[in-house]
């Protein structure tokens, strides 16, 4: 009997996934793009299957939970109504971004899955929400840093793909710091909390 809590067949289709995307990715829109949380966290998902890591896949789980359920629900409403009810997956519906580009992006699908099925498998981590909170102020600052502003990467120059000028960018910089972690990595550290005492008892 196998001591692995992950099936070798998810490692081996995820790691063949990034061998794709990544270098796709990397080719089409450079570097910069590898600091989306959400990219980011694919590559951190892949050491995570292979490691079998509790606490990094907890993390991760936390980062692309409702990121994904929001990105499907922008991309699921502008197929069905015309209407972006979020915003930010206009690019989904560019002619001039090549259609594999966007079809690639539809990992915002898949890693919600991946990871959900993988916490079944191994246990969440409550301290997932710290290391992912961690995580989350180091790239941030990276992101306003290092990217160009008109890439608006994680959202450091506005919300939702858009520019904001009312506040100074630091004291922005902060309040994304503060609400990116509470609105995006609390609910569902706290959803998984209540799937584990509903399953203990």
């Amino acid at each position: 009997m196998s001591s692995h809590r992950l099936p070798l067949w998810l490692k081996l289709a995820f790691t063949l996934w990034i061998a794709i995307w990544a270098p796709t990715y990397f080719a089409k829109v450079g570097w910069q793009n590898f600091l989306w949380l959400c990219d980011l966290a694919s590559l951190l998902i892949l050491v995570a299957l292979w490691a079998e890591s509790r606490l990094l896949m907890s993390a991760q789980w936390l980062a692309v939970l409702v990121v994904g359920i929001l990105w499907s629900l922008d991309v699921g409403g502008a197929l069905l109504f015309g209407v972006h009810p979020i915003g930010g997956t206009e690019y989904m519906f560019d002619a001039q971004v090549a259609l594999s580009f966007r079809l690639l992006s539809l990992f915002h699908v898949v890693l919600p899955v991946v990871t959900s099925y993988a916490l079944i498998r191994l246990g969440y981590d409550r301290r997932g929400l710290w290391l992912q909170t961690a995580l989350t102020w180091l790239v941030l600052p990276l992101t306003l840093l290092l990217t160009e502003p008109a890439r608006n990467i994680n959202w450091v120059h506005g919300l939702f793909g858009q520019p904001q000028a009312l506040l100074d960018p630091l004291v922005y910089l902060l309040g994304l710091m503060i609400g990116w972690p509470i609105v995006l990595y609390l609910p569902s550290h706290l959803l998984a909390i209540a799937l584990q005492r509903r399953r203990a008892r």
